[in-house]
C-alpha cells in the first residue's frame, strides 16, 4: 500500500498494512527543505516543495498545504505581522473587528479571490499535480471559534460571550460558512481530506464550546463531507472536558494533544479513530528515539488499531531528524493489531 492508500483503508473500516502516519509539520517541514518560514507560508510552490521532501524524506503518509493561522484573517483585511523565519501572527491589539458594527458590513471572501486562501488552494492543487495517488493530500481551515478569536481577539471574545452572545453567534455563523467555502475550494483543488484546526476551542469552556462551537462544528464537517472531501478534527491544548463532543462530528481523523490521556479520548470515542499524542516537546523534540518509540506504543495501546502515529500537535522545529525517524520506523513495524499484544 502506498500513503493514500493506507489511510483510505484504515478511514474505510479496512485493515491497512501497518499504522498510517500523519504528523504535522510546518517550521520543521521547512527547515528540512531549507526554504525561509516566511517564503513556506507565501509562496504555495514553497510550501508544496517542503511538504513533498519532508515527506519523501521520513515516510509520511501524507502532505498538508498547512502553515498558519492568519490565511483567512489576511484576505478579510485584518493586520498581519510578517517575519522572515517565523510564522506570519494576528496582531490581536487591531483585531479586525475591534468595533463589532463591523461584522454587518463584513462580506464573506471568495476563497479564489483571496490572495492568501488562493495560495492555499494552489498549494493543494499542486501538491495533487506531483504526488497524485501516492499520498493522501490535506487541506486546512480555521475551525469556528479559532477563526472568531482570529478576527475579534481571543480575550475580547471571551468577554463577548457573556457580554453579546448574539454577536457571537453571528459571528460564528459568518466564519463557519466563510470556512466551509474555503474547505469547499480545497477539496475541488485535489484535497482529500480538511484539517481543521479549532485551538482557542480548548480555552472557552464546555459550557461555552457546547452553546457556541459544536453546532457550528456539525455544519463545519457536514458540508466538508457533503462536498466530497473527509475532515481532521485538530484543537490543541487540553480538550478533556470537551472530547466526547468532539467524537460526534464524524471526522475521519480526531487529534488529540497531549494535556488529554488517550485512553480518556478512546473511551469517550470507541469507533473513532485517534491520532497522537505524544508530549512535541518533552518527547519528541527532547527525547531519544527509544523514548519517542516507547511513547508511541504506549498510545497505539491506549487507543488500539484505530489508531494514526502523530505528535500531540506540531513536530517542532530543531526536532533531531532521528527522533522522527523513530516515529515513522514504529508505524512501519507495526500491524493494526499490534496494539493489543504492546
Amino acid at each position: 500500500m502506498n500513503g493514500r492508500e493506507r489511510l483510505f483503508a484504515l478511514f474505510d473500516g479496512g485493515a491497512p498494512d501497518h499504522v498510517p502516519a500523519m504528523p504535522i509539520t510546518m517550521m520543521f517541514a521547512g527547515d528540512t527543505a531549507g526554504i525561509p518560514y516566511r517564503e513556506y507560508a507565501s509562496d504555495h510552490e514553497a510550501l508544496a516543495e517542503a511538504q513533498i521532501r519532508t515527506a519523501t524524506e521520513y515516510g509520511f503518509d501524507f502532505v498538508s498545504g498547512i502553515s498558519d493561522p492568519a490565511r483567512e484573517a489576511s484576505d478579510l483585511g485584518a493586520t498581519i505581522e510578517w517575519f522572515d523565519n517565523q510564522p506570519p501572527a494576528i496582531n490581536e491589539s487591531r483585531a479586525l473587528l475591534h468595533d463589532k458594527s463591523m461584522l454587518a458590513k463584513m462580506e464573506i471572501p471568495d476563497p479564489m479571490r483571496g490572495k492568501r486562501m488562493r495560495d492555499r488552494i494552489e498549494a493543494v492543487r499542486l501538491l495533487k499535480r506531483r504526488v497524485g495517488d501516492r499520498l493522501l493530500i490535506e487541506g486546512w481551515v480555521e475551525g469556528p471559534i479559532a477563526m472568531a478569536a482570529d478576527l475579534r481577539g481571543l480575550n475580547t471574545l471571551m468577554l463577548d460571550f457573556s457580554d453579546d452572545p448574539d454577536f457571537v453567534r453571528a459571528l460564528v455563523d459568518f466564519v463557519t460558512e466563510m470556512e466551509l467555502r474555503f474547505a469547499l475550494a480545497q477539496i475541488e483543488a485535489g484535497a482529500d481530506i480538511i484539517g481543521v484546526g479549532d485551538a482557542a476551542a480548548s480555552l472557552v469552556g464546555p459550557r461555552r464550546y457546547a452553546e457556541f462551537d459544536v453546532a457550528a462544528s456539525h455544519r463545519l464537517f457536514d458540508g466538508i463531507r457533503n462536498g466530497g472531501g473527509r475532515a481532521r478534527l485538530h484543537i490543541c491544548g487540553n480538550t478533556r472536558r470537551i472530547v466526547r463532543e468532539m467524537g460526534t462530528y464524524g471526522a475521519a481523523v480526531v487529534d488529540i494533544d497531549f494535556l488529554t490521556p488517550l485512553a480518556e479520548a478512546r473511551a469517550a470515542m470507541p469507533s473513532q479513530i485517534l491520532l497522537g499524542n505524544v508530549d512535541p516537546v518533552r518527547v519528541v523534540r527532547d527525547g531519544t528515539p527509544e523514548s519517542v518509540q516507547a511513547a508511541i506504543a504506549e498510545c497505539h495501546r491506549e487507543a488500539g488499531p484505530r489508531y494514526v502515529v502523530g505528535a500531540g500537535c506540531e513536530i517542532p522545529r530543531g526536532t533531531p531528524p532521528e527522533n522522527v525517524h523513530a516515529m515513522i520506523e514504529y508505524a512501519i513495524r507495526s500491524a493494526p493489531d499490534r496494539a493489543q499484544t504492546v
